[in-house]
């Protein structure tokens, strides 16, 4: 923690800006792009996501209500709870003002999340520690989907599981605000000394 990753990607996507230095994106700084036109090249889950007391569906849609998303639903693992309820995604999240509203646990708000990401259907997904109240199991289900899902798509992951670096094409470990280590799985491994190949045999243990 408190090395830079949500900090660099608050900087993409605009939200703050460079105290110094430029950010470029195809040689053109950021800042030269209308913010409205910029925001809607990323889609992006922060680690602190907010749901509303509205309906399931409208938490992702917003005011799309005739919108098909089962397929998104069926991506994140969310299609047969919410078929199993009475009134389906047409439900209301949280109680405090519906007493028939559902609680969903912390990993089905996290998949809710990452479903709102991609309905908005941008050509870059940033997903800031996507799978923290993931159990090991539910976080393979969400890769192994999310791969094909973003065809076509620049994807950009947080993480401090390191098992879920592997299917990435590049890796950018970030230590102390900077950008220490930077390339694929295996090259990073093979690097003598790489503190990447080091925390990745740590974690290891708990997942070989």
């Amino acid at each position: 923690n408190g090395e830079g990753k949500t900090t660099f990607i608050k900087l993409l996507c605009r939200l703050y800006d460079v105290s110094s230095g430029e950010i470029l994106v195809n040689g053109r700084n950021i800042k030269d792009f209308s913010f409205s036109e910029y925001a809607k090249l990323f889609s992006v889950v922060f680690q602190d996501f907010k749901l509303f007391a509205f309906e399931i569906k409208e938490n992702i849609t917003m005011d799309d209500i005739d919108a098909d998303i089962d397929d998104i639903y069926k991506e994140v693992g969310l299609f047969n709870k919410l078929n199993s309820l009475p009134n389906k995604d047409k439900t209301i999240m949280f109680k405090a003002f519906d007493k028939n509203g559902i609680e969903l646990s912390g990993g089905e708000q996290q998949k809710l999340a990452i479903a709102r990401a991609l309905y908005k259907d941008a050509p870059i997904i940033i997903l800031d520690e996507p799978t923290a109240a993931l159990d090991p199991i539910a976080e393979y289900e969400i890769y192994k989907q999310f791969d094909s899902l973003t065809g076509g798509k620049t994807a950009i992951y947080i993480s401090h599981r390191l098992s879920s670096c592997q299917f990435c094409d590049k890796i950018a470990l970030f230590s102390e605000g900077k950008v220490l280590e930077y390339g694929t799985h295996s090259e990073l491994l093979q690097k003598q000394n790489g503190l990447y190949a080091k925390m990745f045999e740590a974690q290891a243990q708990y997942y070989k």
